[in-house]
């Protein structure tokens, strides 16, 4: 546990990346696999992410991110996109998904099945949308942790204008929108953020027992 908070320590929402410095393949599995272990509302896991590397549309979404440099320096660009819509289908693959995982037959699953869809499927668009944004936040949080055990840089960034994120990536056409974007990558000797203290509430300011 020590080492989990020394690395929670270390890490910080780099701002200059060193785009010389590449991840491993080893290293990018593993925080793939830790985004895909991610909990999620009924385990559905209404999102996509789509991880980019080609420069040329990394270049594009630079603009698309107010000319943030850590779109274009970092290692990769990981995109969280949630589902918009998500509907029946979704949850009979998901129902499918675990009859096929667990060997239990699809007919036994039925309640749960009939629970999610009246859960999920009844909410206005807006409010579906939003609860499916919002699990993509759950799976960030998975990267930031699994790159800091790693040792690798990463940042969380909202400031980007997700209509042209989506229009760029051809979102629209997917059924998607990008909730929220993480670069990962190695910091460059010359960012100065990395030295600065880490600031957060005290335990007492920010914990209620009850």
């Amino acid at each position: 546990m020590s080492t989990l908070l020394e690395n929670q320590n270390w890490r910080y929402a780099t701002k200059q990346y060193d785009a010389t410095k590449k991840i491993s393949e080893t290293d990018l599995n593993t925080i793939k696999e830790a985004v895909r272990l991610s909990a999620s509302s009924y385990g559905l896991q209404p999102y996509k992410v789509i991880i980019v590397e080609n420069p040329d549309i990394r270049e594009q979404l630079k603009v698309a991110a107010y000319g943030q440099t850590q779109i274009t320096d970092a290692s990769q660009l990981f995109i969280f996109a949630n589902d918009l819509n998500i509907g029946d289908e979704a949850i009979s693959n998901y129902i499918n998904n675990i009859s096929q995982t667990r060997g239990v037959p699809v007919a036994a699953l039925a309640g749960f099945s009939d629970m999610m869809k009246g859960a999920i499927t009844n909410l206005p668009t807006d409010t579906r949308n939003n609860w499916s944004a919002k699990q993509t936040y759950i799976a960030l949080g998975n990267l930031l942790s699994a790159a800091a055990e790693l040792k690798i840089d990463a940042t969380p960034m909202e400031g980007f204008n997700a209509a042209a994120f989506n229009e760029i990536l051809g979102f629209d056409k997917l059924g998607l929108n990008a909730s929220v974007i993480a670069t990962v990558g190695y910091r460059h000797e010359d960012d100065d953020t990395q030295h600065y203290k880490k600031v957060r509430k005290s335990q007492e300011e920010l914990f209620i027992t009850l």
